[in-house]
């Protein structure tokens, strides 16, 4: 683990970790790609229209990759339905909302890593976990149910869950109150800038899971911790126990 100038190990004492879901907890090319292709095959009219919708929200549906700065990575239902609406003219945005929301419920998920042992380490170590996503509530909590890791958390907030979303601190703050914790005593893991600017506006320790490629600069300079995934976490957190 990195950890960077504005905290040292020793001044931490964390007590609460707060999840990211996409990108985070669940690979977001492998479990959103295909479904991305999908979506937008029933939306579309013909191959042109399909191009247009793919355009719109910065994805390529031959390759089923998102292209970077795409909005699906890390903005709400309602921003990439935003995008996708001036393209689609039988539509109104809640019906495409609620749509887009719907189908995202059942899209199979495909975990960083074997998630429950993780999530028993960490609450084993007296940890309060919780996720806050942009993604609707109704998906975020299909997801982690699926997955069979509900349990594990005290707290599921969605961007229509009444805190607002990533980047705005309200969601994370939110954790923070719901389970009692100064906002200092919390860590935020994510993987995007959303995340971490959540993180370092609420005072929370900031921690960037970087995947297997290289770390994006312009991320780890957001970031307080950097490790590769989530399965580092609870190693992590011991060994704040033991500089203390």
């Amino acid at each position: 683990a990195r950890c960077l100038a504005r905290w040292g190990p020793s001044a931490l004492d964390i007590k609460g970790i707060l999840f990211d879901k996409d990108g985070t907890l669940f690979d977001f090319d492998a479990t959103w790609g295909g479904w991305c292709r999908s979506v937008l095959t029933g939306l579309a009219k013909d191959q042109k229209h399909l191009a247009q919708l793919a355009d719109a929200i910065g994805y390529n549906a031959e390759t089923k990759q998102f292209l970077p700065g795409s909005p699906v990575v890390a903005d709400t239902p309602d921003m990439i339905a935003a995008r996708l609406l001036p393209h689609l003219n039988d539509w109104n945005h809640g019906q495409l909302v609620n749509h887009l929301n719907g189908l995202a419920e059942t899209a199979p998920q495909v975990p960083i890593v074997p998630l429950a042992p993780v999530l028993d380490r960490l609450l084993e170590q007296g940890l309060h976990l919780g996720v806050a996503t942009n993604d609707g509530a109704a998906p975020a909590l299909a997801h982690l149910t699926s997955a069979g890791i509900i349990d594990r958390f005290a707290f599921v907030s969605g961007s229509d869950s009444g805190h607002g979303a990533k980047p705005d601190p309200g969601p994370v703050l939110a954790f923070a109150t719901a389970t009692g914790l100064d906002p200092a005593q919390v860590a935020m893991v994510g993987d995007s800038a959303h995340d971490l600017h959540a993180a370092r506006a609420a005072g929370m320790v900031a921690v960037l899971v970087t995947g297997p490629g290289p770390a994006v600069p312009s991320l780890t300079e957001l970031a307080d911790v950097i490790l590769p995934d989530v399965g580092h976490l609870p190693d992590w957190v011991a060994g704040l126990g033991r500089a203390k």
